[in-house]
């Protein structure tokens, strides 16, 4: 790992759903596949998920701290926050805050695959352009590149 960067292959995305997370009320959940310890990321947790057809969280949760974006890639379902229930489907998007009450299901008869970032609420001091600096180095490119494992 290079203190500037970390990189790991996944594979296919539906590869994910052999992936096995030990949660504290239901077990080992298979395709959750949570990339902070894997990546070392030091200021958001991102997961990649893949809930099976039929399928739903069977319970309601909040954060203390984090707040929560969902990027759905592939598939459909419904989404719930606090009293609101939506539809969900390949390209939606859903931000939730800490104390969203919040749960989803896969009503449909595809996997339903999305990817989950955390981060610490209110903690962006920047974005966009504004936390970045160009460097003033000529881009140049090699004929061939590492092949990082």
């Amino acid at each position: 790992m290079n203190d500037n960067f970390s990189k790991i292959d996944i594979g296919n995305f539906s590869n994910n759903k052999s992936e096995v997370f030990t949660h504290k009320i239901l077990g080992d959940v298979k395709g959750k596949n949570f990339l902070k310890d894997k990546l070392n990321l030091s200021g958001m947790e991102v997961s990649l998920n893949v809930l099976p057809a039929k399928a739903a969280v069977p319970f309601y949760h909040i954060h203390h701290d984090n707040e929560e974006l969902y990027l759905f890639i592939k598939g459909q379902g419904q989404f719930q926050v606090d009293d609101t229930s939506f539809n969900i489907q390949e390209g939606s998007i859903v931000r939730v805050a800490p104390e969203g009450v919040r749960t989803w299901r896969n009503n449909s008869n595809e996997d339903l695959h999305y990817i989950v970032i955390q981060a610490k609420a209110n903690s962006l001091q920047g974005g966009t352009t504004t936390d970045g600096a160009a460097v003033n180095k000529e881009v140049v490119w090699p004929d061939s590149v590492a092949e990082l494992a």
